[in-house]
Parts: structure tokens; sequence; C-alpha cells
């Protein structure tokens, strides 16, 4: 059984231990010090969870990753939205809809990109990104979109009822794909070399234990330092006159940090479903498992929720779903689909910034 190495337990303590001196926020050089402490959080994060996916085996890895980040971003959604009242009513929606423009353009195009530059094409299983695709084409157009279309409440909000009701379809939604994914039709979302035994070098690797705590540990911090640099976001957003909207893509950006790095250095491993796997999964989890929390909270006690997106944001949901179809339809990339997307995500952080 090797060490750990040093800057891997180091980081995460070291980050933990700059988010209690931050705590609850942190500006000036205190916010320096925690955007320098969440990077190497980030770091020691993705390291921790790639030990993981290779003790436990694809696509649990992965799974891990992109369950635990989201579990953790629902919770700083959440303190959002306590501590925020009406003024916060629409944060679930913009933290959700920003995560799945970041997830399926900016980081499935970085992806494609990086991959293709290395690699020339990069080859996945179509039936496995077609998968993620349906649920979360559903998952969004439920949660996202129907709001706007509803007759029981005027405005972009779900009536008690259905909101519940979104609640319940996303968590069935996401369980049916999980037990895909996981049991059912594993082989559809493992590449080549993950078919082989995951058990070979176990016994060099560190403990299990020690890698999930560590993990644990990392992603606390990754958050916790995102909602003491929240203030300075949204002082600085403010300062540049953009809508607050914005406020929502920064926050989903630093909280998918860990699960971005881990997508890209797998791409450019030629490990192109792997890196898929994080990116569209990270995306389901986030919208999947937000949904039914904040609506739960909102009905329990009484916080005004807004779901419904706007109409240049459903035209912009609307192509992103589109040109993910064709171009993760085939199997096979290459630089030009990463272009694509990253043009599209590129025109979604105008528009967020110049309406």
């Amino acid at each position: 059984m090797k060490a750990i190495p040093l800057w891997t337990w180091a980081f995460p303590f070291a980050a933990a231990i700059v988010l209690a001196v931050v705590w609850p926020s942190a500006s000036g050089p205190l916010a320096i010090a925690a955007g320098l402490a969440l990077v190497a959080a980030v770091f020691a994060g993705v390291h921790h969870a790639e030990e993981i996916a290779h003790q436990i085996g694809e696509p649990f890895g992965t799974l891990v990753l992109a369950i635990a980040v989201t579990i953790i971003e629902v919770g700083l959604i959440v303190s959002l939205m306590l501590g925020g009242g009406a003024d916060k009513s629409a944060l679930a929606r913009d933290t959700v809809f920003a995560a799945v423009m970041i997830v399926c353009n900016g980081l499935v195009g970085l992806c494609l990109l990086s991959g293709g530059v290395r690699h020339h094409r990069q080859d996945f299983q179509v039936q496995g990104a077609s998968a993620a695709l349906a649920v979360l084409a559903a998952l969004t157009t439920l949660s996202l979109v129907l709001p706007n279309y509803t007759m029981t409440t005027p405005g972009p909000v779900f009536s008690t009822s259905q909101l519940a009701f979104a609640g319940v379809v996303s968590l069935v939604l996401y369980g049916a794909f999980v037990f895909v994914q996981t049991i059912r039709h594993r082989e559809d979302f493992l590449d080549e070399e993950d078919n082989s035994s995951a058990a070979e070098g176990d016994l060099a690797a560190p403990p299990l234990w020690a890698a999930a705590a560590l993990l644990i540990v990392s992603l606390v911090a990754v958050v916790g330092l995102a909602k003491a640099l929240t203030q300075t976001v949204e002082t600085g957003v403010a300062a540049i006159g953009a809508p607050k909207s914005v406020v929502g893509i920064v926050i989903a950006a630093l909280v998918l940090l860990p699960e971005s790095w881990a997508a890209l250095n797998a791409a450019r491993a030629n490990r192109l479903q792997t890196s898929l796997n994080l990116a569209l999964g990270s995306a389901l989890a986030s919208i999947a498992l937000t949904i039914p929390v904040v609506a739960a909270v909102s009905i329990v006690l009484d916080i005004p929720l807004t779901l419904g997106l706007g109409l240049m944001q459903q035209i912009l949901l609307a192509l992103t779903l589109f040109i993910a179809v064709i171009t993760l339809g085939t199997g096979r990339t290459t630089i030009l689909q990463g272009v694509v997307h990253l043009v599209i995500f590129a025109a979604f952080l105008f528009l967020a910034i110049v309406p």
C-alpha cells in the first residue's frame, strides 16, 4: 500500500483552515487567499475522485464525484435561499441553468476540442450519451420551461402541487438513469479499457476510506469557499452593471471545477467516454437533485421559487440540446464539434452579461 502524497491531504486541510478563517464571507486579500485555497482543493478533490474511480471501477467512480459535488451544491443553494428570501427566488433556476450550459457547451466543448487536438478523432459509446441527453432534455423542459406555460399560477412559477410533481418526476428520471448506467446497461457507459479488471494494481493504491474522506473534505472546502466568495462576486457583478443571473453562473462554475478538471483530464487521456460520463452526469445530477430539494424547501418554508426561464434562455437551451444530439449522435468526434459547442457557450456568456 503506497503512501498518500503529501499535497493530496495537505491541500484539503489547508483549504479547510482558510475556510474557517474567512467564513462567512471573504473580501480584499482574504478573497484572494480563498480563491487560491479553492483551486488547491479542486486539484486535491480530482485526485481523490480518480483514486476512488480506479478502485471501484467505472461508471461508479464518475457517479460518485457527480453526486458528491451536486449534494454539496444543493446545500449551498438552499443556504443562500434561506438567507435571501424573495431576492433569491430565481437563484436555483439561474444556477441550474448555468450548470447545464457550462457542462453541455463549455465543458463538453473543451473536452472535444482538447481531445481532438491531441488524438485527431475520438470514439465513445453513443448509447450512453443518447441516454443521458434524453433524460437531460426531459428534466430541463419539465423543470425550467414548463413553468412558463402552466395556467394555475401566473408567471414563471409552479403551484404547490405542480412543484411537488416536478420534484418527484426529477427523482424518478434520475433514479432510472442511474439504474441503467450502473446495473442494467453498464456496458454502454464504459471506455474500452474500463472493461478490464479494475482490481489490477489496487494493492498499490491508498486506502479507499482515506480517499473518500479526503474527497469529502475537498468538496466541502470548495463549496464553502464558493459561498464565502459569493458576496464579493455579487459586488463585482453589480459594479459592472451585469444582471443578477450572472451570480448563478459564477457559483455554478466554481462548484463544477472538480468535475470539469477531471473530465478534461480524461478527454486528453483519450478516455472520452469517461469524460462524457463526468460532464453529462454532473449536468443530470445538478438539475435532478437540486429541483426536488429546493421544491421541498419552498413548499415547507413558503419561500418563493422562480423556475421558468426567459425566452432567450429557452432558445439557448433548445439550441444546446439540438446541437448535442447531432454532435454526440455518431459516436465519433473531432475538433469541429468542440468549436461549435464553445461558440454556443460564448454566446451564452455574452448574452448573460449583455442581455
